[in-house]
């Protein structure tokens, strides 16, 4: 994300936070997910869609919250707090819509191919099934379709694993390619929040294709008011200007035909180091998708997908078997997840580039 562009600071950033008031500080773009012990984030694209894994080789503490009404998932159930597979080996996003959980496939059998997955019984210790779950958001409107494929999920777990950059990129990237937020370019973000005794922090990645607006009637990101908006002039070049909630609901409620109904799901993965358990992980998805909702306005509709993926780095980092957090931690970070999807979706739009005609918000600045 480039703040120069968009004239915001470090203090305009922390004062969007709910939970700067805790003493919180925030991180926000390219690099927020780097140095994380035990997981890695890898990009690969193709055409005009792309792949993002969250790589987790030595399986981390996992759980999922999904809200919006038309989903594409896989191993969801799995994570559960009340089933039996508690650890993820890597999270897939990836763009294509349904054909994107292919990329999944990709990724599991890299994994297994590397000794890496859920051993099913001790006697057979060949035998490895790596838990990949994943979320997919709808992109083939964008440019010419493309489906991503298994190579591209290996490809991108390849990247996780053995070629990660010393910036992760933010952007249009990995399964952010494709990604539209609104009428305008979407894409991948990320963003860090840490405790003031610098004890937790709670980073997200988030791929943000949503259905709502992600800029006010103004031009101004809803995530972050603070930065510089759009011109007049841009937003009325626009195809189609979402300019709130009534304005959205009254175009998707008219002769079914609306544009927008296809452009949908904001998905993505928050990341922990706190040892906490599967319930625990559970709330801070449930909650990190109040910062969703303060940065898209509407969330979580018909027609969008909105999934959030948890992990702890607590497990994946073999930092020991410390007891779980008790709960008043757990509502500190569950505000630190809140605020980390904001800006992760703050991110995402400020860092994205323009494609297929369709304009990025740092091609509209009011200058």
């Amino acid at each position: 994300m480039n703040s120069e562009i968009f004239a915001i600071s470090p203090t305009d950033i922390r004062h969007q936070a709910s939970s700067a008031a805790l003493g919180t500080s925030i991180d926000i773009g390219a690099g927020c997910l780097d140095s994380i012990d035990g997981i890695s984030i890898g990009h690969a694209a193709e055409g005009d869609t792309g792949v993002t894994v969250i790589a987790a080789p030595g399986g981390a503490v996992g759980a999922v919250d999904v809200r919006g009404g038309g989903p594409g998932t896989r191993e969801t159930d799995l994570l559960a707090p009340e089933n039996t597979v508690e650890r993820a080996h890597a999270v897939v996003l990836a763009g294509g819509s349904a054909y994107g959980l292919a990329a999944a496939d990709g990724v599991m059998r890299e994994l297994r191919d590397r000794g890496i997955g859920f051993e099913v019984t001790p006697t057979r210790p060949d035998i490895l099934v790596p838990i990949v779950p994943g979320a997919v958001i709808f992109d083939l409107l964008l440019g010419e379709p493309t489906l991503p494929t298994a190579a591209l999920g290996r490809e991108a777990l390849s990247h996780a694993l053995d070629d990660v950059p010393e910036d992760t990129p933010s952007g249009t990237v990995g399964a952010g390619v494709g990604a539209m937020a609104g009428a305008i370019k979407g894409g991948f973000g990320q963003a860090r929040v840490t405790s003031a005794d610098g004890k937790y922090f709670v980073a997200a990645a988030m791929v943000v294709n949503s259905f709502g607006a992600v800029i006010d009637p103004e031009g101004h990101l809803y995530g972050m008011p603070a930065a510089a908006g759009a011109s007049k002039e841009a937003l009325a070049q626009l195809d189609q200007v979402f300019v709130g909630r009534t304005k959205i609901l009254a175009d998707a409620a008219g002769d079914g035909e609306s544009s927008a109904s296809t452009r949908n799901t904001t998905i993505g993965t928050l990341i922990t180091n706190a040892p906490v358990t599967t319930a625990q992980l559970k709330r801070l998805a449930m909650c990190g998708h109040d910062g969703l909702a303060r940065a898209i306005r509407p969330a979580h509709a018909p027609m969008d997908g909105d999934t959030l993926f948890a992990l702890s780095s607590a497990e994946a980092a073999d930092s020991g078997n410390a007891e779980p957090v008790g709960s008043d931690v757990v509502a500190l970070l569950a505000a630190m997840a809140a605020d980390a999807v904001q800006m992760a979706i703050v991110d995402a739009v400020m860092s994205a580039t323009g494609r297929a005609e369709v304009a990025a918000l740092s091609e509209m600045l009011d200058k």
